[in-house]
């Protein structure tokens, strides 16, 4: 026999409370809380939450979902407390992202050092 809560009622089938993210664009997040049985997968969740629906995401294997970060197939069972995190394909690679920034950085720096007054940033002797 499953232990009882405080509630009264048997753990054994008790429902989970997890939460299901999406972030549609930059600056953006679609977060839904949910109360799924015990058992319940990450295509569960995702399914039970509305947003491949809302999003017109496809339930595929294509589709990267994870659960705190780290990356978990549809099948992987959820825990209570669980955030269950929708992916979206990155634009640029992080690599090259990164480099565009320094060049626009280090471009902008170039110039700054230029404009500045000589001897303005050397404050040591006297």
């Amino acid at each position: 026999m499953a232990p009882a809560d405080p509630s009264g009622t048997a753990t054994g089938n008790a429902a989970l409370e997890v939460a299901v993210a999406y972030s549609p664009a930059p600056e953006s997040v679609d977060l839904v809380h949910l109360q799924l049985p015990s058992g319940s997968t990450v295509a569960d969740a995702l399914r039970a939450s509305g947003l491949l629906e809302r999003h017109g995401l496809l339930l595929t294997d294509e589709l990267v979902c994870g659960v705190w970060a780290k990356i978990h197939p549809l099948e992987h069972r959820l825990r209570d407390g669980d955030r269950v995190e929708v992916y979206r394909p990155l634009r640029v690679d992080p690599k090259e992202a990164r480099r565009q920034r320094y060049r626009k950085e280090g471009k902008r720096r170039a110039e700054r050092q230029a404009a500045a007054p000589k001897g303005s940033s050397d404050n040591r002797g006297s």
